[in-house]
């Protein structure tokens, strides 16, 4: 049976949530209101006892089942978020729960969701993806009775967090812009289904990563699609195919859809911490992203705007990549390529032609006895105006030169690997895969590509994610590419060519191009 709006608008009233969440704090952003010339408010959803707003869905979800039910237990697939709200409402509802997590999850994540579940929650761990671990709890369900407690696509959970949307409300009275982020599109249905009733005039603003934008392929198709890959950054809403029921939702509630570069995120995570002392995960500060984007783009002044800091449970380690990234992020850093001629003087003339810039990064390369390759960063103090100025005047003094800014692969792994050219021509293919972290992976690895073909190159970097990322160059004869081809697509890993790239024909490649 299809829910109307109305029905939504009771299930959300009526939702018992408070028994195990609580009423967050919708705080005024001093230093971001001043940036973007708007009142920005920001839902704190860091402060359920989760850290996360899942907790509300899943309390709501299991609080409804039947007494029978109850009795029979719960099932839960989750590596993040979800698990520990379902262990949480477990543990208070006293209902056993069985959460499936991949093998892939980290240590501190399934440490949480034992925290939070104590005596009632048994972990399993299967499979190395969330659609492994899913498998694997439905035929849990089959086998025992238990029920399942997805993590969007069911109307409890979806009223479960439309109960954010109330709350909104209730603090701001004027607001005009609303910022939500999307992974299965629970979170932007309920708040939208509720929010358009009271005051329809809100504009409801969908967020998705540019890494994982099932909603905007959805409403392209008119139906929900599955995304052949997703990024691994902002993994809490790192979701292939949005549900059925939150995308009927998001089509009639939904007022526009925003994506957000991974860099952008990281900007908004700085944004949160400077006004809030408080560290989001990537997927929490999505809304924050779009901020910015959103009222450049549509010149937004004087509104008052509010978005949602979904989630706070960062790896540590993640930082290190989320610092790297926030300076481009805010347009106040560039990197780019450049080639100097080798000879005495020339890094001399080339920074005065930097008019004063500051030089945030320099890898310099000896590539033959004419030219040097050098990767560079230069710090901005009016954005991408002042950087377009610069490969302006680089050109008239016939310095040949491209932006790098925006390219993932050079920030990800070339800018740390300039030097790597070889001294011999190499007949060689790069690629880059999305690496499962857990044991055996690696010799998985190389047990399936490495004996049969010489590797050049292997860049690997962990974000403190489940996946980490990997550059990878083989050596593979034309007449061997289609069983090369096989072999890859039976490692099961997602992997993309990179051997065109110019990030690495200009500093990894046999010569230059």
């Amino acid at each position: 049976m299809v829910l109307s709006q109305q029905d939504y608008l009771v299930k959300i009233l009526q939702a018992p949530i408070y028994d195990a969440a609580i009423a967050t704090d919708m705080v005024l952003m001093p230093t971001l209101s001043t940036t973007l010339g708007n009142q920005v408010f920001l839902k704190r959803e860091d402060q359920q006892p989760v850290k996360s707003f899942k907790l509300r869905g899943a309390y709501n979800c299991i609080a409804q089942l039947s007494a029978a039910q109850k009795q029979a237990g719960v099932v839960a697939a989750s590596a993040g978020n979800h698990a520990q709200g379902v262990a949480y409402a477990a543990n208070r509802l006293g209902i056993s729960a069985t959460i499936v997590m991949p093998e892939t999850t980290p240590e501190i994540k399934v440490e949480a969701v034992r925290h939070f579940g104590q005596a009632h929650v048994n972990i399993v761990q299967y499979g190395t993806s969330f659609d492994q671990a899913s498998e694997r709890a439905r035929q849990i369900c089959d086998e025992t009775g238990m029920t399942m407690i997805p993590p969007f696509d069911h109307p409890d959970v979806i009223a479960g967090q439309g109960t954010i949307g109330k709350e909104i409300l209730e603090h701001v009275h004027d607001l005009q812009y609303l910022f939500v982020a999307v992974g299965g599109g629970g979170l932007a249905a309920g708040i939208g289904v509720y929010v358009k009733q009271i005051n329809p005039n809100i504009r409801i603003i969908a967020v998705e990563s540019e890494e994982s934008a099932c909603l905007q392929a959805a409403l392209a198709s008119g139906h929900p699609v599955t995304l052949p890959s997703v990024g691994i950054f902002a993994d809490g809403v790192a979701v292939k195919t949005i549900g059925e029921e939150p995308f009927r939702l998001c089509q009639l509630y939904v007022d526009d859809v925003v994506t957000v570069s991974n860099d952008e995120i990281c900007t908004a995570i700085k944004d949160i911490f400077d006004d809030t002392r408080v560290i989001a995960e990537p997927a929490g500060a999505l809304s924050v992203a779009a901020m910015r984007k959103y009222c450049k783009a549509n010149d937004i002044k004087g509104a008052n705007i509010g978005g949602i800091l979904c989630g706070a449970n960062i790896n540590f380690h993640t930082l290190r990549y989320v610092s790297e990234r926030c300076e481009l992020g805010e347009q106040k850093e560039a990197v780019f390529a450049v080639k100097l001629k080798e000879q005495k003087g020339a890094f001399k003339d080339f920074c005065a032609t930097l008019g004063g810039l500051n030089i945030s990064e320099f890898n310099y390369r000896f590539a033959n006895d004419n030219e040097a390759h050098i990767f560079v960063g230069v710090k901005l103090k009016h954005g991408r105006e002042e950087f377009a100025a610069l490969m302006a005047r680089l050109r008239e003094k016939d310095y040949e030169c491209f932006d790098l800014s925006d390219n993932e692969l050079a920030k990800l792994h070339v800018r740390h690997m300039v030097g790597g050219r070889p001294q011999q021509t190499l007949k060689e293919t790069v690629f880059s895969f999305s690496f499962p972290e857990y044991p055996g992976a690696l010799m998985r690895f190389l047990t399936t590509l490495g004996e049969q073909w010489n590797i050049t190159l292997f860049h690997y970097r962990n974000h403190g994610a489940a996946q980490g990322l990997v550059l990878v160059g083989f050596e593979i004869a034309p007449d061997e590419r289609a069983i090369f081809d096989e072999h890859v697509q039976r490692l099961g890993y997602a992997s993309q060519e990179h051997t065109d790239d110019p990030a690495y024909q200009f500093f990894l490649a046999t010569g230059s191009k």
